[in-house]
């Protein structure tokens, strides 16, 4: 165990240095198919986000005004939302497709998933504009303010990833975006709140849909029912707050001990931060 635990250490040690080298790859040899993805625009968002962003940014938004656009499941703060046009989930899942096939090297997202792309590297300029969105902070930013950001496109779940076991995410919150393609059955589950667990878990099965987004805590126990058929591409994004992590580590549920590092650090940083925007308390939401 102890050798299996120092082989992941070293492994992350290594995930920034790789990545700049991929980035450079692609940076110098990656043809895209289509390059006006890499830059979010608002013709990408449906309609009805742009009418919760709106809403947000009024000034008389207020929760229970914000529930009225969101689609609420159980008890469990599952929140379901309109986030892009089928014309975009397309035109993005062909592009994913087309990196994918080529020979430029992937930066896979986590252990768990084995097909997925980092987004954050397959962007021919060097820079993919997603990984820093300013519409998608926008104003589900708890009042843990989300200090960095993370983008994944989650594989296709064909016959390599029928599925995906239970777990938690490495994040505050989540938002899980069915892109397409036509699948057949794979709902998403959720359980407990990892911090909270009950002796007896209660699941609920949520059906993942085209264009939507399900939002939900990153502590949040869920996982990927197998598909009966076809194919099935996500785009995950993984939101953290310093002020949130630096207290408490997410994944042991500890205080963390920090170290220096390269990069963003998983969202740790040296100093706590307790600036709160005034913005709608999602984590809250019940």
């Amino acid at each position: 165990v102890y050798l299996q635990i120092e082989a992941e250490v070293q492994r992350r040690k290594e995930l920034i240095h790789q990545s700049v080298e991929r980035r450079a790859i692609i940076s110098r040899c990656y043809k895209p198919k289509h390059p006006e993805v890499y830059t979010l625009q608002d013709s990408f968002l449906a309609p009805d986000f742009l009418k919760i962003v709106a809403y947000c940014t009024s000034p008389g938004a207020h929760l229970q005004g914000l529930l009225g656009y969101l689609e609420s499941f159980s008890d469990k703060r599952i929140y379901r939302l309109p986030v892009f046009t089928e014309e975009f989930c397309q035109t993005f899942v062909e592009e994913l497709e087309n990196f994918e096939q080529s020979d430029m090297p992937k930066g896979r997202p986590n252990t768990m998933n084995n097909y997925g792309v980092g987004l954050a590297s397959c962007s021919s300029a060097g820079e993919c504009s997603l990984s820093s969105p300013p519409r998608f902070s926008l104003h589900f930013q708890s009042v843990c303010r989300f200090t960095q950001y993370s983008w994944s496109s989650s594989t296709p779940l064909d016959e390599r990833d029928l599925d995906l076991s239970s777990h938690y995410d490495n994040a505050e919150v989540t938002l899980n975006v069915s892109l397409g393609k036509d699948f057949t059955e794979g709902n998403l589950y959720f359980g407990d709140f990892n911090q909270d667990p009950t002796p007896v878990p209660q699941y609920v099965e949520v059906e993942h849909v085209g264009t939507q987004g399900l939002l939900h805590r990153g502590g949040q126990i869920h996982g990927a029912l197998p598909i009966g058929s076809g194919e099935r591409w996500n785009l995950i994004v993984w939101m953290r707050s310093s002020a949130v992590r630096n207290r408490l580590c997410p994944m042991c549920n500890s205080k963390p001990q920090l170290v220096a590092a390269q990069g963003f650090g998983d969202g740790f940083t040296g100093t706590l931060e307790d600036a709160v925007p005034g913005t709608v308390d999602v984590c809250a939401l019940g």
